[in-house]
Order: structure tokens, then C-alpha cells, then sequence
């Protein structure tokens, strides 16, 4: 029977396990968006993951939201990367980099006093943590037909300068309310072109960026992150079943090495937006005809119940890997984890990031 502990196979890699470190902003690349050294030493860490997939990663300097987040579109990233990528397939490990673009989810001061980019002039709401402050998110710029192509030629050389950083492969950050969710739901796309209405319209962005970054690097190193329950960002659909149905079928056509959904974080009113899934990786496991990896919630037990379950093939750890850099090995000898601190997820420096203990160095270690 198939567990948490059993090889598995992506796209050509042969995987070890199936306990998958998830993408994780970390906020510890500097103001210069370049990996370090620091970085460098996290991800060794945690190498005896399945798979890592990297945090999220900025295709170009417009596609910045956050602060001190790496990018993949300069040389000086991708030399900074391939030293992670070789200090982690230097402990028998694999990594793929999450390609991220955050849309209307930024403000000017990011991009040189630039308003962000959108499908359409509609905010995401709320507000958004700089470095001048806390800042109200601005209305977008909606996209030009031209700017379309731009972004999506961005997409394919990011994913062209990832395996040229020695990465395994590229995971499309189609989640969470960024750029490419913000095309596939109604609620952020109200263009009335080729890319909005229907939701073959809708679609129209993520498919060509598909095409193009299949056609680069090969269809067997691309995977996929999409979050069909998710209300983050201001982010809603009005059909979001139908939508998500579509899209995740579509996807069987490209024989990706994987689809990563995830399971809602935000509880989902009973009294409200009653079609968004409660557990949409057991639902779309109907649909969806290749590898799923799930994330979300997940404990050592209901991570191996999924996989036995067959309602997933693999599982992704976001929070238990941050604190838990030695996370497959305490799974497998049913040992104590150490608890995440949740001040320290995007503060500066090695604490909170790398000097979590691995078990041997632990005070719950007993000889």
C-alpha cells in the first residue's frame, strides 16, 4: 500500500518520499531579491523532502508584492539560485521554482511608483505590509493585449533561467488571488476581450503561458498551483466549480508534471459562497488524470490517510517544514515536532529560519 513513504515519480524524476515541502515566503533574500548564503543553508536543510518547491519567485520586477522576496529574471538571481539548487541536490534532493507574478496584489512602491497590473482596474482590497509602512492597496492598471504577451513571454524565460539555475523544473503559481487567478475568476477579470468573459476567455492567459513554458523547458519539468476554494486577496468567482472544473480538465491535455491544489485555510461561511469547496483535492481527484499533490492543514495522519485514500499522491508541509527542517525523518519515527514561531516567518536573519533544531540537536532528543 501506498504511504507517505513511498517513491513516486514527477514529470522523469524519481522521488523518495511523497512529504513535499510546500512554497514558502520567507521575506530573507534582501532588498537586493537575490538568494544568499542564508538561503543557501535553509533549503540544504530540508532536502530530504520529496520534493521542494521554492518560494515564490518574481518572473520580472513588475511582478513584486512583497517585501525582500528572490526573483529568476536577472543573472545575478540565477547565479544566486544555482547555489541552492546544488546544495540541495548535493543531499540527494530535488527542487522545483514556484514562478510568481502578484498582479493587482502590490502598490507603486514597489514598482517605482508604477501601479500594479490586473486584468482589470478592480483592487484586491485590504492592505499591504512595505517598507514605508502598512499601505491601502491602489486600483490596478488593466493590461493591454500587449502587456499580456509581455508577461507571458516573462513566464517562459523565468522558467528558461530556472533550469539554467540548475532547478529540476518550474511550479506556476496559479493560486492565492495573484496574477494568473486574478484571470481565471470573474470576480477580478470583467474584460471584454479575448482573455474575459466565458472562461475559455478567462483561461486564454494561463493557457498560452502553458504553451510557451511546455514548448522551453518540456512539458515533464512544469507543474501547477491552483487554489479553487480560495477567498485570499479579495478573490471570488461566481461559478467557481464550473470554472475550476474546466481549467483542471484542460490541464490533463499537457501531461504537467503535477497539479498542486490547495485546500482552503480560510473558513468557508456554511451560510455563504456555499459552491466553494470544503475539500476540493477529493473533488477534482475525479477530474484531474495526473499527479496531485495537496497542501493545506495537513498533520502526519491525515497526510497518510490521503495517500492511502488515493485522494492525493503526495502531500505538501508548509508550516511543519519551517520548524521542522528534519520533518521526514520525525514523521518516520514518530517523533516530537518542533512548533513553529509565526513572529519570525518574514523577519530578517537566521532566526526562525535556519536554527530550527533537526532531532538530534533537540532538547526533545534523549540518548
Amino acid at each position: 500500500m501506498k504511504d507517505l513513504f513511498s517513491p513516486i515519480k514527477i514529470g522523469e524524476l524519481e522521488l523518495k518520499n511523497r512529504v513535499f515541502m510546500a512554497p514558502l515566503t520567507r521575506s530573507r533574500s534582501g532588498v537586493e531579491r537575490i538568494p544568499n548564503s542564508l538561503n543557501v543553508k535553509y533549503y540544504k536543510q530540508r532536502a530530504s523532502a520529496g520534493l521542494i518547491i521554492s518560494e515564490a519567485t518574481q518572473i520580472s520586477e513588475m511582478g513584486i508584492g512583497y517585501i525582500n522576496t528572490p526573483g529568476i529574471h536577472s543573472n545575478e538571481q540565477i547565479s544566486g539560485w544555482k547555489k541552492v539548487t546544488d546544495a540541495v541536490h548535493s543531499e540527494g534532493g530535488h527542487i522545483f521554482c514556484q514562478l510568481w507574478h502578484v498582479g493587482r496584489v502590490s502598490h507603486p512602491v514597489f514598482l517605482n511608483g508604477n501601479l500594479p497590473l490586473a486584468p482589470s482596474p478592480i483592487s484586491a482590497g485590504g492592505q499591504i505590509r512595505t517598507n514605508d509602512g502598512i499601505k491601502d492597496r491602489v486600483t490596478p492598471k488593466e493590461l493591454s493585449i500587449s502587456e499580456i504577451k509581455e508577461i507571458q513571454n516573462q513566464y517562459r524565460l523565468a522558467a528558461k533561467n530556472s533550469i539554467e539555475a540548475g532547478f529540476d523544473g518550474v511550479e506556476l503559481h496559479g493560486a492565492n488571488g495573484y496574477l494568473i487567478d486574478q484571470f481565471l475568476c470573474d470576480g477580478s477579470n470583467q474584460r471584454t476581450d479575448e482573455y474575459g468573459g466565458t472562461i475559455v476567455n478567462r483561461f486564454r492567459f494561463l493557457e498560452e503561458i502553458l504553451e510557451l513554458v511546455c514548448k522551453e523547458i518540456g512539458n515533464k519539468k512544469v507543474g501547477i498551483r491552483l487554489s479553487p476554494s480560495g477567498l485570499v486577496n479579495g478573490m471570488f468567482d461566481s461559478e467557481v466549480v464550473r470554472t475550476f472544473s474546466y481549467v483542471i480538465d484542460k490541464l490533463n491535455n499537457y501531461d504537467l508534471a503535477y497539479l498542486h491544489l490547495l485546500e482552503p485555510y480560510m473558513v468557508i461561511p456554511d451560510t455563504e459562497n456555499l459552491e466553494y469547496l470544503r475539500k476540493p483535492t477529493q473533488y477534482f481527484r475525479q477530474i484531474y488524470k495526473g499527479v496531485l499533490i495537496s497542501n493545506s492543514g495537513y498533520t502526519f495522519e491525515t497526510g497518510m490517510e490521503a495517500i492511502q485514500n488515493n485522494v492525493a499522491d503526495a502531500i505538501s508541509y508548509g508550516k511543519l517544514f519551517i520548524s521542522n527542517p528534519d520533518l521526514v525523518y520525525r514523521f518516520k519515527n514518530n517523533l516530537p515536532l518542533n512548533e513553529w514561531d509565526t513572529k519570525t516567518f518574514y523577519t530578517d536573519g537566521e532566526i526562525g529560519y535556519t536554527d530550527y533544531p533537526n532531532y538530534y540537536n533537540s532538547p526533545n532528543y534523549i540518548t
